[in-house]
């Protein structure tokens, strides 16, 4: 009888139901978007800002020390440096860490002075696309080409099997009278000639770096004109991390003040200063330093726009649940002869209210079903609009989703409840 009754019920005003689906579906669809964006963008917002820089510099130990010591700007820092470096077979180990999924890129560096035409230039070699085989049985690819993705070139990025091309920077460029496909003279430190190279690419990489008055050549043709075979001054890391919390920054100050349980929970999470800490485990020669401006607006940017997304789900279940309110209510009132009359003949309170809310509740399990599939088609168009990419699809999102319609429905039914409690059957039953 009770299930002939609900399917009465939704057979007699299926308009008025399906109203109500409808409005479940239209916050749900838009909080599971908002929440599978929101869980996802964390990757999403670093993987963007991965295009802006490295986030990481590897140093020689000795290097990062005497400058920490003596308070030394880069110029004499890098004077400081020239018998320290790091062993360039050593750098794949950065993609054996624990961490080793999140660090997007890295590029070693070595600087050495050259002379072309008479001028001093610094010629710094580096990995523009290199391919590496780890012991691990992995292949990854890395270097400049997308470490730097930012810099407005003209020509292309150099090749690291292409040991005579070499990019140039753009005011570089223009002091030398150097356009694309240009072949140039250069000589050693020690004013070796050391034959020509070409300019494959001139490139504008930002203001106040100093970057647009470098070469950049294949790292290999910097270690021989530098003599210094399979070593590098630098490496720079653009790593995804997470936010730094309470327990980030009491580890960057003091990493035995954590108890066993805190330095675990540390340790295994993408912390900035903890990937540091794992690369200087794998490079026991180095020192990681984070670059700590990005690494803060990192997290400010993520933390900024999560809280976005939450109020955007928060305000279409706030809308929902006032949509909600408004059907139901109106439900009540048109069924209050109805109810008036299965009060009269003996159903207690409980009963009518149990019937009532088992309508509402299988109307809004339909429409938060269509809402949720909506809202993954929603969350598609988002990431390819916002980030070029698909946004992952979170199993946790369903649970979270059928907790919050259940709650949206009860909470925007408690008006209509409170109706039906203080209706009374001899007052609807005669008109009053």
């Amino acid at each position: 009888m009770f299930l002939k009754m609900i399917f009465g019920a939704l057979t007699r005003q299926k308009t008025r139901f399906m109203l109500i689906a409808f409005t479940v579906a239209l916050g749900v669809s838009l909080a599971t978007a908002m929440l599978n964006v929101m869980f996802d963008v964390g990757d999403k917002v670093n993987q963007e800002l991965k295009t802006y820089g490295a986030n990481l510099n590897v140093v020689p130990k000795g290097v990062s020390i005497l400058g920490e010591m003596y308070d030394l700007d880069p110029a004499e820092e890098t004077v400081k440096r020239r018998e320290q470096y790091l062993r360039e077979d050593d750098l794949g180990k950065i993609k054996m860490i624990f961490w080793a999924n999140n660090i997007v890129d890295f590029t070693p560096y070595l600087d050495t002075k050259i002379a072309v035409g008479g001028v001093a230039v610094t010629l710094t070699g580096v990995w523009f696309d290199k391919h590496l085989s780890l012991p691990t049985g992995d292949e990854v690819n890395t270097g400049m080409t997308r470490m730097k993705s930012w810099w407005d070139v003209t020509g292309a990025f150099a090749r690291d099997d292409q040991p005579r091309a070499v990019m140039v920077g753009k005011t570089l460029a223009a002091r030398l009278g150097l356009g694309l496909g240009d072949a140039f003279a250069i000589a050693g430190p020690d004013g070796k000639a050391w034959g020509e190279l070409v300019v494959r690419g001139i490139f504008h990489g930002g203001e106040g770096e100093g970057e647009d008055e470098r070469i950049f050549a294949p790292l290999r043709l910097a270690q021989e004109i530098a003599g210094q075979p399979g070593q590098v001054q630098r490496v720079e890391v653009s790593a995804l991390t997470t936010p730094e919390n309470d327990l980030a920054r009491r580890a960057a100050r003091d990493p035995k003040s954590l108890s066993r349980l805190e330095w675990d929970t540390w340790y295994c999470t993408a912390y900035i200063g903890s990937i540091a800490y794992q690369i200087e485990e794998a490079l026991p020669q180095a020192r990681v330093k984070a670059v700590l401006q990005v690494a803060e607006s990192e997290g400010a940017i993520l933390q900024k726009t999560q809280l976005l997304m939450l109020l955007l789900t928060i305000l279409s279940l706030v809308c929902s649940a006032l949509a909600i309110c408004n059907l139901v209510t109106a439900n009540v009132m048109e069924r209050s002869t109805e109810i008036g009359l299965l009060k009269a003949l003996g159903a207690d309170t409980l009963s009518v209210v149990l019937l009532i809310m088992t309508e509402i509740f299988i109307t809004a399990f339909g429409g938060g079903v269509l809402g949720y599939f909506a809202g993954l088609g929603f969350a598609q168009i988002v990431g390819y609009t916002v980030f070029g990419s698909a946004v992952a699809v979170k199993t946790l999102v369903i649970p979270l989703m059928a907790v919050l319609v259940a709650l949206v429905t009860l909470l925007g039914s408690l008006p209509a409840l409170r109706m039906l409690l203080l209706l009374r059957p001899v007052e609807v039953l005669h008109g009053k």
